[in-house]
């Protein structure tokens, strides 16, 4: 049973600015890794190449094959001066989204962002926290306005001047990204190469959860059970299923990397898409996942509280203080921890 006295605060931790990863690692799978053995209680440090020595062939590594799109567009009001930035989160249909508007209060229902010559977005609602309603109209197509005009969306704390853009843009993306539809990067992936996916003796299989703002926003409750997750779709193939069952009934563990593959594996149980708006936090009883690759979060997220859930809070909370004084680096661009 899920704790339900938890608070927000219960998951802060302190962290210089410094540790916040402004940049990747000059190769993928050199990041540090940190690994957790929850039965013992132990933490070792070790490179993200090393993961591959705590994997067998009885094991299955599940990974997040979703694609980052160019979700970030820079505009200005249409008959004006103003410069507004908009943040795709989720598609209603071929050409509507809901998104984050930066500075909503500049636009009102029915304004207009011209975001290209032929490329407009028209506020059709205006919802809580910055969020906003938009039907697109374009002349070359939407997909392909979208292609010309937009950006992959780095996480705010990460300052990428325009020379580092388009490198960081392509290290913001999976070796094995396939399916576009996220607006923000399953961050644990990051670390894999091609080479060393095929040096890992465990079985590999992916599914797809395309991850959004929602993972990401902050909870400004008090307590955590009264936050609500932002539903993300999700679609798991039968073939991913049978490997799930079939490693699970030989013995072998079911290792998900990142918290996204993790939050799918605990909702899915039938092939197809769907959506999710799973919340796990300490006192959930995991029932697929038996291992888990992840990065280091920030305080008082909802991974925070996934990851708390998985390992437990005192665990969660030695291995983050170590990190801290083992100055790894910290969230998107940083280093990693697979917890076992």
């Amino acid at each position: 049973m899920q704790n339900t006295g938890l608070k927000t605060s219960d998951f802060d931790y302190y962290l210089p600015q410094e540790l916040i990863a402004q940049h990747p690692a000059d190769r993928r799978d050199h990041s540090r890794l940190m690994v957790i053995d929850r039965r013992k209680g132990t933490i070792e440090h070790k490179i993200f190449n090393n993961i591959k020595d705590h994997m067998n062939s009885d094991d299955l590594l599940v990974l997040n094959d979703t694609k980052v799109i160019p979700a970030r567009l820079h505009g200005k009001k249409y008959g004006g001066s103003a410069e507004i930035e908009v943040l795709l989160d989720k598609r209603l249909d071929e050409r509507t989204w809901e998104a984050l508007i930066r500075p909503a209060k500049r636009l009102d229902i029915g304004g207009i962002i011209e975001l290209g010559k032929g490329f407009y977005a028209e506020v059709r609602e205006k919802l809580p926290d910055g969020k906003a309603i938009l039907s697109f109209a374009s002349i070359g197509g939407f997909e392909k306005e979208l292609k010309t005009h937009g950006n992959v969306p780095l996480p705010p704390y990460i300052s990428a001047d325009s020379s580092q853009l388009t490198a960081f843009s392509k290290r913001y993306q999976t070796v094995y990204a396939e399916n576009e539809g996220a607006t923000a990067a399953p961050t644990a992936g990051l670390h894999f190469t091609k080479e060393l996916l095929r040096s890992i003796k465990a079985k590999k299989t992916y599914v797809t959860l395309h991850t959004g703002y929602g993972t990401f926003a902050p909870v400004r409750t008090e307590l955590i059970m009264e936050h609500k997750m932002h539903p993300e779709e999700y679609e798991i193939s039968e073939k991913s299923l049978v490997s799930i069952r079939r490693t699970r009934d030989n013995g072998g563990r079911i290792i998900a990397v990142g918290t996204t593959s993790a939050r799918l594996l605990e909702s899915a149980n039938i092939p197809g898409t769907g959506t999710t708006d799973i919340f796990i936090y300490p006192g959930y009883q995991f029932k697929v996942v038996d291992a888990l690759v992840t990065n280091f979060h920030l305080p008082k997220s909802t991974l925070m509280m996934l990851v708390s859930a998985f390992a437990g809070i005192d665990l969660i909370k030695k291995a983050y203080d170590e990190a801290v004084k083992e100055k790894y680096r910290f969230f998107s661009f940083g280093d990693a921890m697979l917890i076992l």
